[in-house]
């Protein structure tokens, strides 16, 4: 694998995590460098593990991995869209900044990087650098959710208790796709 194809391996991994993103950014009223950096944080540090992870599981695990990730992800974008659609309806001024917690962000990071574990073993038998694939993969991750938070935020300043109901539909959306795309493609 050149770099090129690890560029756009690590680009396409890091499309759940951008989706989430901006999810995230329209859910915050207010955000901050830090907040952006937070969230990309989790989900590069996530996007980064895991192909390591996979790496070192190998061959023999291939098979079960392949054949639940997608539904691991379906699920839990599912509850966590609903949640957000739901929470649209129940709160009127509440707290949202609370939404990037220590669980929150840890169920969202494992959602959006099973595929990463995948793409870990797969990198095995190519015999790819593990380490700087993971390195780079994270990296691009960081940068693409931060710039996907701030899309977010820009977006639900403007809108709001819409942008809430958007977001949510768009991670259950992503669920639907990733889904789909195990099952049927």
């Amino acid at each position: 694998m050149n770099f090129f194809e690890l560029i756009l391996t690590a680009i396409g991994l890091s499309m759940d995590a951008f989706s989430v993103s901006i999810c995230k950014g329209l859910s915050l009223k207010e955000i901050d460098y830090k907040k952006s950096f937070k969230i990309g944080i989790y989900f590069g540090l996530f996007q980064a593990i895991m192909p390591i992870i996979g790496y070192f599981l190998g061959y023999n695990l291939k098979n079960f991995i392949i054949s639940i990730d997608h539904w691991i992800v379906f699920i839990l974008l599912g509850l966590i869209g609903l949640n957000l659609i739901h929470e649209s309806f129940n709160s009127e001024n509440g707290n949202l900044d609370n939404m990037i917690d220590f669980k929150t962000m840890i169920i969202l990071a494992i959602a959006t990087s099973i595929d990463a574990l995948a793409v870990g073993i797969t990198f095995a038998f190519l015999n790819v650098n593990i380490i700087s694939s993971s390195l780079l993969i994270g990296l691009t991750t960081l940068f693409i959710s931060v710039i996907g938070v701030k899309i977010g935020n820009v977006f639900g300043h403007k809108y709001e208790k819409k942008a809430k109901i958007i977001g949510g539909i768009m991670l259950i959306f992503t669920g639907f796709k990733i889904l789909f795309e195990h099952l049927f493609l």
